[in-house]
């Protein structure tokens, strides 16, 4: 791999995070946003939901803009939107109002997710890619693992104080980023931006099979873990009684292995393969979910019968996001940053579907969260099997 800052990395992966700080954070303060709203948890619950469903549709109109404007203006406009709207939510005082700023909160914060893998993809190729992108993640990962430790001492000091410190980060990472990170995107690569085109290559990403395999891979593994992230708070605060204050310890073990199996992809996947590892995912994540929904039926092993079990699951994300990641994006060279908007769109909006879903089905047991990841996982490795393996291979574009 060629040689790059450490700025760089660290600097990219602090924008990639600031989408799980923004999710995870606030996390264990939803029981205490309830009730000063004068709400209920579930309801609550929805922000996620909604947060999820702003960044899946925000990134189909930042990749088409990053692939004709450059990335750096694309990033900016949306680390600003992301900055204003974390305002809103440090004001809001209805639900209504915490919902439409959470929207836009989203909205900003997908410039991050879809720029970033194309500046990437712009500075690196094939294997080199995966390698800087499990970079990226492992340094982005360090979010979501002190995101709710740090939610649970601000919640000491009200929920609001959660979202002022989104803003100083967002208002940090965008100077950052002004001042020291150049555009990447080559005059002769910039795309025309115009409706025509935009769905044009929408549709050579959606004709391609064996790309759209390893996407909806990555987007059923996604909706699984996001199940978590929204069933979480109710299963582990709730159900168990864990205290606020300590869930984001019991968060902090997924991301924990995460972290490690995101080491390990980087330091294997060139010799054994991306698809092997992305296999290899897949597998472990479906054993950890039928586990997880026995245990949910049986009462067996109480917390620590799903907590485990849960752990083992959002770690191969470390496995399957970014070799899935890579693999689709291969097939586009020229289009990266919109092949990356679809896949994103795609993983958060069915994110935000099973979310919708775990809310919807009773809140009685660990079982409507659990049977959504292992729903999510099954159907992952079924588009994995059968639409990645197409032999209808259309050229790359």
């Amino acid at each position: 791999m060629r040689q790059a800052s450490w700025l760089l990395f660290v600097l990219l992966g602090a924008i990639s995070g600031l989408t799980p700080l923004a999710v995870d954070m606030y996390l264990p303060a939803i029981p205490s946003i309830a009730q000063d709203l004068g709400s209920t948890t579930e309801a609550v619950q929805l922000t996620v939901s909604t947060f999820l469903a702003g960044f899946a549709l925000g990134q189909l109109f930042y990749g088409p803009l990053a692939d004709s404007l450059g990335r750096k203006p694309v990033i900016l406009f949306g680390i600003g939107v992301f900055v204003f709207a974390s305002l809103g939510c440090a004001f809001a005082s209805t639900l209504p109002a915490l919902l439409t700023f959470r929207l836009l909160q989203a909205a900003g914060g997908a410039a991050g997710a879809v720029v970033v893998n194309a500046l990437l993809r712009d500075l690196f190729k094939d294997d080199e890619f995966v390698r800087a992108l499990t970079l990226v993640i492992l340094t982005m990962t360090l979010a979501p693992l002190v995101a709710p430790l740090i939610g649970g001492l601000l919640l000491q000091s009200g929920w609001r104080v959660i979202f002022w410190v989104l803003l100083v980060l967002g208002t940090v990472l965008w100077i950052t980023l002004a001042l020291r990170i150049p555009e990447t995107l080559q005059p002769a690569l910039r795309q025309p931006l115009d409706l025509h085109s935009i769905f044009r290559n929408y549709g050579r990403v959606l004709a391609h099979p064996r790309a759209m395999g390893s996407l909806m891979a990555g987007t059923f593994a996604s909706a699984g873990m996001f199940a978590f992230i929204s069933g979480s708070p109710y299963v582990y605060i709730d159900y168990f009684g864990v205290p606020a204050h300590h869930y984001g310890w019991l968060f902090g073990l997924n991301v924990l292995l995460l972290m490690l199996m995101t080491w390990i992809n980087g330091r294997l996947v060139k010799r054994v393969g991306l698809l092997r590892m992305l296999r290899l995912g897949l597998m472990l994540a479906t054993l950890a979910a039928l586990f997880m929904v026995s245990n949910a039926l049986t009462g067996w092993g109480g917390l620590w019968g799903i907590v485990i079990p849960v752990v083992v699951y959002v770690g191969q994300m470390g496995l399957i996001g970014a070799n899935a990641t890579s693999h689709a994006l291969s097939f586009f060279p020229a289009n990266a940053g919109t092949a990356s908007a679809l896949a994103g769109t795609l993983r958060f909006g069915a994110g935000a579907l099973a979310g919708v879903g775990v809310n919807l089905m009773p809140a009685t047991s660990p079982l409507p969260m659990a049977a959504m990841m292992l729903a999510g996982i099954v159907l992952a490795m079924l588009a994995h099997l059968f639409w990645g393996h197409s032999r209808r291979v259309p050229p790359l574009v």
